[in-house]
């Protein structure tokens, strides 16, 4: 009864979010522009929300932290390394001729193909801890986010300002012929993986225990990465990265249904992140005025989550 009350709550707030970001402001002589504008950036919202919040319970499912996020395996640094890159490489003003699609195609290829090299690392070797691949993760974002930093050092002041826009998650120019493109790769994903959604109910007791009771854990755990690297590469191609709104939407998914199952906890998760997301669009619109962007809030309040979040472990 109590999970069906949160689920209802989230629900109407996110229709409700969406109805008011939709129709604030409107008048007969601008309604037109204006939704074409707002609608594209909701459905926008949708999908980014979406992916990041399945993304996110199913990695921690699979690592079994509930503090880690898919941004450990290096994709948001080596999706800000590529930006830096091509605008190091070709300049300001050839960046426009590559064009947002080939862009898009680009960097999410790019990310998956080094998710699949790390997975492929990973699973050569017999018995090869999963943490393994998260130190590989780690070290590679790290790698990239030195390379990125001493790129944008060297580089025009004007030239640097673009990169700057990419480094933080934006739903202002999300061009529409993207979204197509993103929702069907995104829905594919998500059938993919409906089907292993009571194994991963399994997978959350633990490597020792879902062996005994019958799970092909590697042969899992693989698909599942490989599920994982897709949507957060589609999400941060199309937006930007949004660094701690996974660590956020699924910590507070587990605190308000109290759940095991992932039937329950994913599409909370995503009716959290739409709300979140959502909710901070509108601010940064009509309360900041397009001053800051929505990853800059994300990140913030995500940020402070986080230290709650460990001062609670620390104390338990």
């Amino acid at each position: 009864m109590q999970r069906r009350k949160f689920f209802s709550i989230l629900l109407i707030l996110a229709i409700g979010f969406s109805v008011l970001y939709l129709a604030y402001g409107l008048n007969p002589n601008s309604y037109q522009y204006a939704l074409s504008r707002r609608i594209p950036k909701l459905i926008a919202i949708m999908l980014t929300g979406g992916g990041i919040a399945v993304s996110s319970v199913i990695f921690q499912t699979v690592t079994n932290n509930r503090i880690l996020t898919p941004s450990v395996l290096g994709l948001d640094s080596l999706y800000t390394m590529l930006q830096t890159v091509i605008v190091f490489i070709f300049g300001s003003a050839n960046v426009a001729l590559i064009g947002s699609n080939v862009n898009f195609i680009l960097a999410g290829i790019l990310m998956v193909l080094f998710s699949l090299v790390l997975f492929r690392i990973m699973f050569k070797q017999e018995n090869q801890n999963l943490f393994f691949l998260l130190m590989l993760g780690m070290i590679f974002g790290t790698l990239f986010s030195s390379l990125s930093s001493f790129m944008q050092m060297v580089m025009d002041p004007n030239e640097f300002l673009i990169v700057q826009d990419k480094m933080f998650a934006s739903f202002n120019n999300v061009k529409s012929s993207l979204l197509m493109i993103s929702f069907l790769t995104i829905v594919v994903t998500f059938l993919w993986a409906f089907k292993d959604m009571k194994r991963l109910d399994v997978l959350s007791l633990g490597r020792e225990h879902a062996i005994n009771l019958g799970i092909d854990y590697d042969k899992i755990v693989r698909k599942l990465l490989v599920v994982v690297s897709i949507l957060v590469a589609v999400s941060t191609a199309l937006v930007g990265p949004i660094t701690f709104l996974g660590l956020l939407v699924t910590n507070l998914s587990y605190q308000l249904f109290k759940d095991y199952r992932h039937s329950v906890l994913i599409p909370g998760a995503i009716l959290i992140s739409i709300v979140s997301l959502i909710g901070g669009q509108f601010l940064v619109e009509r309360v900041f005025q397009f001053s800051t962007t929505i990853g800059v809030i994300i990140n913030f309040v995500g940020g402070i989550y986080f230290i709650y979040v460990l001062l609670k472990e620390e104390r338990v």
